[in-house]
């Protein structure tokens, strides 16, 4: 896994860079989402890893299934991805940017996880306190679990506040066996 991140990255960066630079961003990482959706699907996958098709016709499968939502530049670097039989970064690659783009843009997505469904006033009031904590506008997806019984836990890349009752009763009973 670390792997793959460490040969992603210089292509993420360039693709970034370029993006930046020609005002493109959103345009890119619509690109690299959906080459990123066709590459792993069960069908295409069997064309990526069939040995008798060639590194080029590969790259130019991938184009031709997404041509709709490729410009021309998008359609040159899922070639090169190909020529240098990389196509199965694009996933990673993929996720990268979304990362590049988030900063870049000031902000966070976060998974926010709650024992009962928040109302939109307090999902409000969680957006403001967290984009003042962090810095950054936040976007927040909510998810239920009964399990932790009351409180919060927020999780954003590698970042975890976990404010749930069912932690704090577990610390409690861990202090008094000590």
């Amino acid at each position: 896994m670390a792997e793959l991140n460490t040969v992603a990255r210089p292509y993420t960066k360039a693709a970034f860079e370029f993006a930046l630079e020609k005002g493109a961003v959103d345009q890119w990482s619509t690109m690299l989402a959906s080459v990123a959706a066709v590459s792993v699907d069960e069908a295409m996958a069997q064309v990526l890893n069939n040995p008798a098709v060639t590194t080029e016709q590969k790259g130019d499968v991938i184009v031709a299934v997404c041509e709709k939502v490729l410009d021309e530049s998008g359609s040159n670097f899922v070639r090169l991805l190909a020529d240098n039989k990389r196509l199965a970064l694009l996933p990673e690659i993929s996720a990268q940017f979304e990362q590049l783009k988030a900063i870049q843009q000031k902000s966070v997505d976060i998974d926010l996880t709650t024992a009962y469904e928040l109302d939109e006033q307090q999902q409000q009031k969680l957006t403001q306190a967290l984009s003042a904590k962090l810095g950054r506008d936040v976007n927040i997806t909510p998810a239920v679990d009964k399990s932790i019984l009351g409180g919060v836990i927020v999780r954003s890349q590698d970042l975890v506040i976990d404010g749930s009752v069912r932690s704090r009763l577990a610390k409690l009973a861990e202090a008094m066996k000590s």
